[in-house]
């Protein structure tokens, strides 16, 4: 999500303790979409004969880490990806998936990582999630040959989800809520350094309210001072809204449902600062999610049901490439494709991922466990 463009768990949730309790687009995006609707499930399947027509689909990368469940995604280019996930593992790939590099921070077998904000090849930022000194970030600068562990939260009562940049100095992370408000940390030098914004303009959590951690799209941004932060886990999924890089804050309802500590708003994706998309549902396997997505035109003040759904929960959500109506939606059952701006939403693939993301040349990537990272190619 480029906007210019115990702790040790496998579950989506930030305090997960407790709350378990409680594509590619083609040269013209117009064609690509018409070819995507194509799609069959388990599209990633053997290459089509000679003659037949050839239409995108996830081409699973080989990552060599196939314990590793990555949720964690940065998709610089087409060429250039990172992702970041268990074991405190990070890969980078610059060939387009044929080889993958092992940059992980040296010492952080031990922990959780949920998220990754990349400028470049070579420059990245990575977030560890956990209670206390376990929320931690990292940054890069020599694409990852050698990383500086530029914060490590101080505040057992503090939970760190996700991360999200405006352009290559500011960001902000976000952190469940610490005496009844979310908490929110920003830095100005690209995230060197890291500092704990007042919560004087932040509305009062629910009781229960939390981000989740599940694919890094529960704090996203777009344009130079608008950002968005999912919520879960209490009587309503919300989502919240700063226009002024996370100072002060509006908050919303939304009609994914909620009640329960494993439901709620899980990713959000945002093309511009009126149009955006939210995908959620319940995470427990085998567990039915009506109504998990929805839509705003008008920056996230009111929200929209779709009135076609996708099929199961799904965490992960992206804007196609130079599309205004097109997105994809990713889960541990499939992805679904949007053509008519999240109004509809229709299965094109029941591979499992945890999280997506799309970048301006033409490159779609995805993630998640087992290893399996894909880019979208036709």
């Amino acid at each position: 999500m480029r906007r210019w463009g115990s702790t040790r768990r496998t579950g989506p949730t930030g305090r997960e303790g407790r709350r378990l309790r409680r594509v590619t687009v083609a040269v013209a995006c117009a064609a690509a979409c018409a070819a995507l609707t194509a799609v069959p499930a388990q599209a990633h399947g053997p290459q089509p004969a000679e003659g037949e027509q050839r239409v995108p689909h996830w081409a699973v990368k080989d990552t060599g880490a196939p314990d590793v469940r990555f949720r964690g995604l940065a998709a610089v280019s087409r060429d250039t990806a990172w992702v970041a996930g268990t074991f405190g593992t990070v890969l980078r790939t610059t060939d387009g998936g044929r080889t993958w590099r092992d940059v992980s921070p040296p010492g952080a077998g031990e922990l959780q990582f949920r998220d990754v904000e990349a400028f470049d090849a070579r420059r990245a930022v990575v977030l560890a999630i956990g209670e206390g000194e376990d929320s931690r970030v990292y940054r890069t600068d020599d694409g990852g040959t050698t990383w500086t562990e530029t914060f490590r939260n101080p505040d057992a009562r503090a939970f760190y989800d996700c991360l999200t940049f405006f352009d290559p100095r500011h960001g902000l992370a976000m952190s469940d809520p610490v005496d009844g408000k979310f908490r929110i940390l920003s830095t100005r030098d690209g995230g060197r350094s890291w500092t704990v914004l007042p919560d004087t303009g932040m509305p009062p959590a629910l009781e229960g309210e939390a981000g989740f951690a599940a694919s890094g799209q529960c704090l996203v941004s777009s344009g130079p001072r608008d950002v968005w932060l999912a919520t879960g886990g209490a009587a309503r999924a919300r989502v919240l809204h700063s226009a002024d890089r996370g100072r002060t804050w509006t908050v919303t309802d939304t009609a994914i449902p909620a009640g329960d500590p494993a439901r709620g708003v899980f990713a959000l994706a945002f093309r511009d600062r009126h149009h955006g998309l939210a995908v959620g549902g319940d995470f427990t396997p085998g567990s039915p999610s009506p109504d998990a997505a929805a839509r705003t035109t008008d920056g996230g003040r009111t929200w929209r049901p779709a009135a076609g759904d996708p099929p199961a929960y799904r965490s992960g959500v992206a804007w196609l490439p130079h599309s205004r109506t097109a997105a994809l939606a990713v889960g541990p059952t499939g992805t679904d494709l949007t053509t008519d701006g999240g109004r509809t939403w229709r299965t094109v693939d029941t591979g499992s991922y945890d999280t997506v993301d799309c970048t301006p040349d033409r490159g779609c990537w995805a993630a998640g466990q087992k290893g399996r990272v894909a880019r979208l190619e036709q």
